[in-house]
């Protein structure tokens, strides 16, 4: 099949790091399969190396000063539209909001829910679910809440996981330079629960533990809940190591030297950086989601409220080495890419009556 997968950006967000991932373990079966994406402020590359047997397609998308977020979805759009051969490729996979409405019909991966209150982003959202003729979802509470919201039934494929790399990274490395401390990655933004973690982590009182946010790429501004965020923490006597994005080859030796990995998002479709902590043997404390129960019960802590984030931190801190670790590397090599990539291949070949072409 000649496969084409679609995202709108190469920074290391969970859908792209989805999308290389599905397209390499893909290639592997030996499938024809092209990745095309948008090249924001001048990018030419991904964030990390692409096997050589997965084409990439990378569309110039130079910044524009002062844009809107709205008016940016849309040249987004628009772009991405304008240079797409849909023609070429059997399967059309669209990985994203804005890459399912660049194309007419395609395959969509809705990895989590959202709601927006910009109204351009807002139909970019119904749109990607409503118009494509087959979805996908990374977990069966993502494809509950699109058949309760939309009545579409969706197939549920989870993502994988590079357990070994995770497993494998050298340890000691950041806690040589940071101390003792607690990790959160994914920036600081409204769905990754970043003021909540500030309000648990104040709560610990632990003088020689540290905070540490990492990661950060986003296509919207976030700069007014940054700035509030950052005065909450000189509110609490807090000072957070913000690292933003860090090097593809760093991030596993960040993650497996942190005492704890810290996941407060209020939006998830799968935990895809969860799952990687457990791979690297680090005890795990996530929202209580009905997703996150879905995909981490029995081998994770789960809190709501700051108070209950910061007792549960702290029974993690403050358990033994083989406290949930060995239940926590099992499930994370349980999840792979060669797996995701047959179930896809197979998905595949079930819609093909639903888009003329397919086989």
């Amino acid at each position: 099949m000649r496969i084409a997968l679609l995202s709108y950006s190469t920074k290391p967000r969970g859908g792209v790091v989805h999308t290389l991932a599905l397209a390499e373990a893909l290639a592997a079966l030996g499938e024809d399969v092209t990745v095309w994406t948008l090249g924001r402020g001048g990018d030419s590359g991904f964030f990390r190396p692409v096997d050589p047997r997965v084409r990439l397609s990378i569309v110039p998308f130079p910044d524009v000063v002062d844009e809107s977020v709205g008016s940016r979805i849309l040249r987004s759009i628009s772009v991405l539209r304008a240079a797409f051969t849909p023609e070429a490729y059997d399967v059309v996979h669209a990985q994203d909001c804005i890459s399912a409405n660049a194309v007419d019909r395609c395959v969509r991966t809705v990895h989590h829910l959202d709601t927006f209150t910009t109204p351009e982003l807002a139909a970019c959202h119904e749109r990607a679910i409503v118009r494509p003729f087959a979805h996908v979802c990374v977990s069966a509470s993502v494809a509950a809440e699109v058949e309760a919201g939309w009545g579409i039934r969706a197939t549920v494929i989870p993502n994988g996981v590079d357990a070994s790399r995770f497993a494998s990274a050298p340890y000691g490395d950041w806690r040589s330079r940071l101390g003792r401390y607690v990790l959160a990655v994914g920036g600081i933004e409204p769905r990754k629960g970043s003021l909540d973690l500030l309000e648990a982590f104040a709560r610990l009182d632990e003088p020689d533990l540290g905070l540490v946010v990492a990661g950060g790429e986003t296509l919207f501004d976030y700069r007014d809940y940054r700035a509030q965020w950052e005065k909450r923490a000189a509110a609490l006597g807090v000072a957070p190591v913000v690292l933003g994005p860090v090097a593809h080859d760093e991030l596993p030796s960040l993650m497996r030297s942190a005492a704890v990995f810290a996941f407060p998002s209020t939006k998830e479709g799968f935990g895809l950086a969860a799952m990687e902590a457990l791979a690297a043997g680090v005890p795990v404390v996530t929202r209580d989601l009905p997703v996150l129960r879905e995909v981490f019960d029995g081998v994770a802590r789960f809190a709501s409220t700051p108070s209950e984030f910061a007792d549960a931190l702290r029974l993690a801190l403050s358990a033994g080495p083989e406290d949930l670790r060995e239940a926590g590397l099992a499930l994370a090599h349980r999840y792979t890419w060669p797996a995701a990539a047959e179930a896809h291949r197979e998905f595949y070949r079930s819609v093909a009556g639903a888009r003329p072409g397919l086989s």
